[in-house]
């Protein structure tokens, strides 16, 4: 790399403060997101969103469209691989500003392998957990979302309920690697605003301090 493009994309050398955002597929991860990332000044980031974005014809969108047009996970290590490069190229273009806001992830890491090979590259600072127990309510939500956002992978029955089976199989287990002091669970069977006023509540100390060194 030449030195004027080390100047213009200068070299990661910290974790980037991460809070991570659980819940199953339609629990409202990224309505919560872009909420707490609108009001508070932090980047809110999906996985979902990154991927669905991959150009088909890329290698990257070829492989992402392959697995969920099955409701399969890509691999953990391409999974990580794309996102920080990802993430990288946010930083590079001054969208997001590590030493100023939290990275609001949702979406990442998702199984128990993501956690140990994300590690190196953020340092979580807390997990929010939407719980919602009704599948078939999510099942709804999902379809209703597929309609308006145009989610084809979101509107076949199969799919949505192999993704449900995912999430309880692989994704929930990530949790047990954390600490359970940085875990708070808010209850999703809620309106979008009511769950957003929990997690305020909850959290408000937390999300109002986002930038390094704040007390």
């Amino acid at each position: 790399m030449s030195k004027h493009a080390e100047e213009i994309t200068p070299a990661i050398t910290e974790p980037f403060r991460a809070i991570l955002i659980f819940g199953p597929p339609g629990s409202g991860k990224g309505t919560l997101g872009k909420f707490l990332s609108s009001a508070g000044n932090h980047f809110h980031l999906s996985s979902g969103d990154i991927f669905r974005g991959l150009s088909p014809e890329s290698p990257s969108g070829k492989l992402f469209h392959t697995y969920a047009s099955k409701g399969h996970l890509v691999p953990d290590e391409v999974t990580i691989q794309i996102w920080r490069n990802y993430v990288g190229g946010l930083i590079a273009t001054n969208q997001y500003f590590p030493h100023q806001q939290f990275l609001l992830l949702d979406g990442v890491p998702r199984t128990a392998n993501q956690t140990h090979i994300i590690q190196k590259y953020i340092q979580v600072v807390h997990i929010i957990v939407l719980e919602m127990d009704n599948r078939e309510e999510l099942i709804k939500r999902m379809k209703r979302r597929a309609i308006i956002e145009r989610r084809f992978d979101d509107a076949d029955d199969q799919v949505l309920r192999t993704r449900m089976e995912v999430y309880q199989k692989d994704t929930a287990q990530v949790l047990s690697h954390y600490d359970k002091s940085l875990i708070s669970r808010f209850n999703a069977d809620q309106r979008p605003l009511e769950v957003l006023r929990d997690v305020l509540m909850g959290l408000s100390y937390l999300l109002s301090h986002s930038e390094k060194g704040s007390k």
